[in-house]
């Protein structure tokens, strides 16, 4: 009897052993054995990153042979990651990180069409092609649309329907069985499991409406701390643009949730999203801080320091302008200061003054002495010998300042909030 024992014990330990040999298939790297056909039918152009967006969508440089512009917005064949630049999913940060990584270190990057020409996506603004790069210290291409496939980083988005259809497909299969990242059912370690809607801040100021009374959460850099509220902006790769936002904390933060709030840091922010009628501007308030439950969902939280405001350089013209934003529906237009709400700028001009319609600001309509205009709220300012400056010290006096770009009734407007936001060129 003990000598069974002993040999049953025997073959329990070979079968942990081997089980994972005996019952898992050993991982196909189907982006190696993919190879790229230099002598194909379709369009190929070597490319540089000129914008990373998220997983999917890398913006590339390219001869403006290819795009006048001289940049083509490149949307990935055959796979779909997880949503990093709108409302924020799960895996999404690890997509667009996966891809980040590879083409950042990349020695040469490729772009292939799936026939004989450049095709655009429903969009009609990007164009879907295969991205093939060569790792530092190798000499082949790698398929990325593969890579992000097999890894589990994205699900299937017409991939059979595609030139390398087959193989995309068993990417996918197996990227299921091994059940990797999306097909885990695991939590994802960079998503805040909470019940606020976890997305950006562009997301926020296109759409405001959609999240009104709702529970959000985004991340972003505090740029001005004023008045019991923080602003915060966060740059958009996809657009170019700086997104903005306004957080009220009122009187419910001391301690470590006043310190998340410094100017400068990175910060979560979890709140709910409100029109601010007085203000005539959306915001979030309702920021609460439990230093008993750091990792709480709900806290705000210090992500990072260091930061600076992106002071954006703008003039009338650009401040004035129509700006379109590529979106599932099309390109939507919007107004370029709309956009720029609650975002810090800079603008350089002269100075002539207005009637201010807020008591103890002082109003400047500056100008590149074209037809234009952009109005600027100053509160009251010293000069080097503590002498507070008066309106004839602004008046044509070629300036620079710095600001929020804020609503003004029913246009827009820069305000100054701190001493140093103007400076005198002349």
């Amino acid at each position: 009897m003990r000598k069974i024992t002993c040999l049953a014990a025997a073959l329990a330990l070979l079968c942990c052993l081997f089980a994972p040999a005996l019952g898992e298939e050993e991982f196909i790297d189907y982006a190696s054995k993919l190879t790229l056909d230099m002598q194909s039918d379709t369009l190929k152009q070597s490319v540089t990153v000129y914008a990373f967006v998220d997983g999917d969508t890398t913006h590339f440089s390219v001869p403006e042979s290819v795009m006048a512009s001289g940049v083509l917005k490149a949307r990935y064949l055959a796979c779909n990651t997880p949503e990093s630049t709108g409302k924020i999913e799960e895996w999404g940060k690890a997509a667009s990180r996966f891809t980040r990584e590879r083409l950042e270190s990349a020695q040469a990057i490729l772009i292939e069409s799936d026939d004989g020409q450049w095709n655009v996506d429903s969009t009609g603004g990007r164009y879907l092609v295969w991205v093939w790069y060569i790792p530092a210290g190798e000499t082949e291409y790698r398929n990325l649309n593969l890579e992000l496939l097999q890894n589990g980083l994205a699900i299937a988005n017409s991939s059979a329907q595609n030139r390398y259809g087959d193989t995309c497909m068993a990417a996918i299969a197996q990227a299921r069985a091994r059940k990797l990242h999306v097909y885990s059912g695991e939590k994802d370690p960079d998503f805040f499991y909470g019940d606020a809607i976890e997305l950006t801040i562009k997301e926020l100021r296109l759409h405001p409406e959609v999240y009104d009374g709702k529970k959000v959460a985004f991340t972003g850099i505090i740029t001005i701390n004023y008045n019991n509220s923080v602003f915060l902006e966060d740059y958009d790769p996809e657009t170019g643009l700086y997104f903005g936002i306004s957080a009220y904390y009122g009187f419910n933060l001391s301690g470590g949730g006043l310190e998340v709030l410094h100017v400068g840091n990175e910060a979560r922010i979890v709140g709910i999203m409100q029109y601010y009628g007085a203000g005539r501007t959306w915001q979030v308030s309702g920021l609460t801080y439990r230093m008993m439950k750091p990792n709480d969902p709900g806290n705000i939280r210090k992500l990072s320091e260091g930061h600076s405001p992106s002071w954006k350089k703008t003039d009338p013209e650009s401040f004035w302008n129509s700006v379109g934003i590529e979106t599932e529906d099309g390109v939507q237009v919007y107004e370029a200061a709309y956009l720029a709400l609650d975002t810090t700028v800079s603008l350089t001009g002269y100075a002539q003054l207005k009637e201010s319609p807020f008591s103890g600001l002082m109003c400047l309509a500056c100008s590149d002495c074209g037809p234009d205009s952009v109005d600027v709220l100053v509160p009251p300012l010293t000069d080097g010998s503590g002498r507070v400056l008066t309106q004839e010290d602004f008046e044509q006096r070629i300036i620079q300042v710095r600001g929020i770009v804020n609503p003004l009734n029913d246009s827009y407007c820069i305000r100054v909030y701190t001493q140093d936001g103007v400076t005198f060129l002349d």
